[in-house]
């Protein structure tokens, strides 16, 4: 069996490193299709051995692409095509059928109740959506609440499956040695009471929320991997609440599995896109520096794997707005971290003793703050690992994706049942 991978971007993001992840287990001969942005993680993906192709798509209207992927579809061979992210499901699936490929699959990755990527859902990218949907063969959601808001579009029930994302959990397993040296290397003392985040700095994260609750939680630090398009403004709000000398911005870091994410003078983090001027790990750029970046301190200059970061943390904060599934909370469940989170499927879709260490708080600082102190008084240690970690073992998904996939091709004209759930 022959698939192509057909994906918006290949920058570091959720859906992004869980392509790459997945393709390490599916049991299938994958290439990968970028239409924009063959950035970082289609450098892993060739690390990997996978082929990228790169279709340099110039924006959503840029029609020229679809002739493009149409014939590299034909050129390739592939018995089946596997969309992801929505501007690649909507040219994916009408270039396959173009192509003469009926063997489609689309995974929806990002679809939240009033957001889709971190847009505001519309009603003309509703139906577009649900106008290419049906050349596909099937639609797989990475939740259970994924599911429900396809089938509330007007996705047939028949056609969606669920095929949770999933992690690789030994990569994620808490190591002391670890914890003790990203500590030291951040200049935080090993009694500290550390609070985390991992993320993309957009602003459906609501990292300004958790500055906010970190801000009233006197000695407590916050630690946040991740780059993006709000990183002044987070480093403008934590300057504002005087917390600079307790958070610590790493920048972009390294996904499990790959080489830490390195930056020296004149070099910007990787895939940040800053334009910030030079400076010493730690240092602030001069006052006379023009433009957004004066005053805010550079990464690390060797940046921590995620895992390394999870392991120096005594509790980690997802606070986003809206997810579709929440993968960085079950990374965090696998390295023994309590979690407090505002909304996330991947917990919330499962019954609560499959994550006790798991609470969900409400959408205030104050909340946050206040549920941050009791964690910290506590006096309680990292608990077990607990069997959500277990339910969604990248393994177990990629199986199930298979699965799919044959009974995809045996078919590809009529609707699917849909595959059955993973045991718990």
């Amino acid at each position: 069996m022959r698939a192509l991978h057909v994906i918006t971007g290949l920058g570091v993001g959720g859906a992004e490193q869980q392509l790459r992840l997945l393709l390490r287990a599916l049991p299938v001969e994958c290439e990968v299709a970028a239409l924009t942005n063959p950035g970082a993680v289609a450098d892993g993906l060739r690390a990997d051995g996978v082929r990228v192709l790169p279709l340099r798509m110039g924006g959503n209207r840029d029609l020229g692409v679809l002739p493009r992927l149409v014939r590299l579809i034909r050129v390739g061979r592939y018995d089946l095509v596997h969309t992801h992210l929505y501007r690649a499901c909507v040219y994916g699936r009408i270039a396959a059928r173009l192509a003469g490929v009926r063997a489609v699959v689309a995974t929806e990755h990002s679809l939240g109740a009033a957001e889709i990527e971190g847009r505001p859902l519309t009603r003309p990218t509703r139906e577009l959506y649900l106008a290419t949907e049906r050349l596909g063969a099937a639609t797989v959601a990475v939740s259970e609440t994924v599911a429900g808001r396809l089938r509330a579009w007007g996705v047939p029930g028949e056609r969606i499956h669920v095929v949770p994302n999933g992690i690789d959990a030994a990569r994620f397993r808490f190591d002391p040695a670890a914890r003790a040296a990203v500590r030291a290397r951040l200049g935080i003392g090993p009694d500290a009471f550390v609070v985390g985040g991992v993320g993309r700095l957009v602003p459906g994260k609501r990292f300004d929320l958790l500055l906010h609750a970190v801000a009233a939680v006197p000695g407590a630090y916050l630690v946040l991997a991740g780059d993006g398009p709000e990183r002044y403004a987070l480093h403008a709000l934590a300057c504002r609440l005087g917390l600079m000398d307790r958070v610590r911005f790493l920048g972009e870091c390294a996904a499990p599995g790959a080489p830490a994410a390195v930056s020296g003078p004149g070099v910007p983090a990787a895939g940040s896109g800053s334009g910030a001027p030079a400076a010493a790990p730690g240092s602030r750029v001069p006052p006379a520096a023009a433009g957004p970046a004066a005053g805010i301190p550079r990464p690390p200059a060797r940046r921590p794997g995620v895992p390394d970061v999870l392991s120096a943390l005594d509790v980690f904060v997802s606070a986003s707005r809206e997810e579709a599934f929440g993968l960085a909370v079950v990374e965090a469940l696998a390295a023994g971290l309590p979690v407090l989170h505002t909304v996330c499927p991947a917990v919330d879709d499962l019954p609560p003793a499959m994550a006790p260490g798991c609470r969900r708080v409400g959408g205030s600082a104050g909340e946050l703050a206040a549920a941050l102190r009791r964690r910290r008084d506590s006096g309680e240690g990292r608990p077990a690992v607990p069997a959500a970690v277990r339910h969604y073992d990248i393994a177990s998904g990629a199986a199930r994706l298979t699965r799919l996939y044959e009974r995809v091709l045996a078919d590809p004209h009529h609707p699917i049942p849909p595959i059955e759930r993973a045991r718990t």
